[in-house]
């Protein structure tokens, strides 16, 4: 397989990581209490497994695979409040004894994995030349990030992940620094009628 020498390096990090990715989730799924997180991670492990073996298949293969068939996982939202949590925990710190997780260390191990790996996958996408493993890099951050949406909403509603709003006068302050563009240079789409070119 022919590939430019960053996108080579990408591809070892990003393989490196989704290694890591699949060894810890099969770790997790056992030690999982709260039935709700143990039918979302074996929901979500799958997936990472596909695309650990796409990654592999890429650099090890003599011809691209078939990378049409890695669909990112549906963004589910399913929170009532988008600015407030339900209910907060009680303060703790790391436990310097563990042997096994609790529900709350998983959750967070998990969302800090899909979150870091969201930014790795748009990063490397960016910068790579090949437009098949572009679009697979595409696929694999918007299926980490809907992955890490829906872990931050389960954390969200055990009390686990602070959510606040912002104050008011805050976005007043902000958006009282901005205005709307009214004129647009030219036609791109012709559904904007409200376009006039510029004078």
């Amino acid at each position: 397989m022919q590939l430019a020498s960053h996108e080579l390096f990408n591809l070892k990090e990003l393989i490196a990581s989704c290694y890591n990715t699949v060894t810890c989730m099969g770790n997790f799924i056992q030690q999982a209490q709260d039935p709700e997180l143990k039918s979302m991670l074996e929901k979500h492990y799958p997936k990472h497994i596909e695309d650990y073996n796409m990654k592999v298949k890429f650099v090890q293969q003599p011809n691209t695979p078939d990378f049409e068939q890695f669909q990112p996982d549906e963004l589910m939202p399913k929170l009532n409040n988008f600015t407030q949590a339900p209910m907060m925990q009680p303060a703790n710190a790391p436990r310097l004894d563990a042997v096994t997780h609790n529900d709350r260390e998983i959750a967070l191990a998990y969302l800090l994995n899909q979150k870091a790996a969201a930014k790795d996958y748009a990063a490397s996408a960016v910068e790579c030349a090949n437009p098949q493993l572009r679009t697979f890099l595409e696929n694999a951050f918007l299926n980490s990030s809907h992955h890490s949406y829906e872990i931050w909403q389960y954390m969200t509603e055990k009390g686990y992940y602070p959510l606040t709003a912002a104050q008011q006068g805050d976005i007043q302050a902000i958006g009282g620094m901005y205005q709307e563009v009214q004129q647009y240079p030219f036609r791109p789409d012709s559904s904007f009628d409200q376009q006039q070119p510029l004078q």
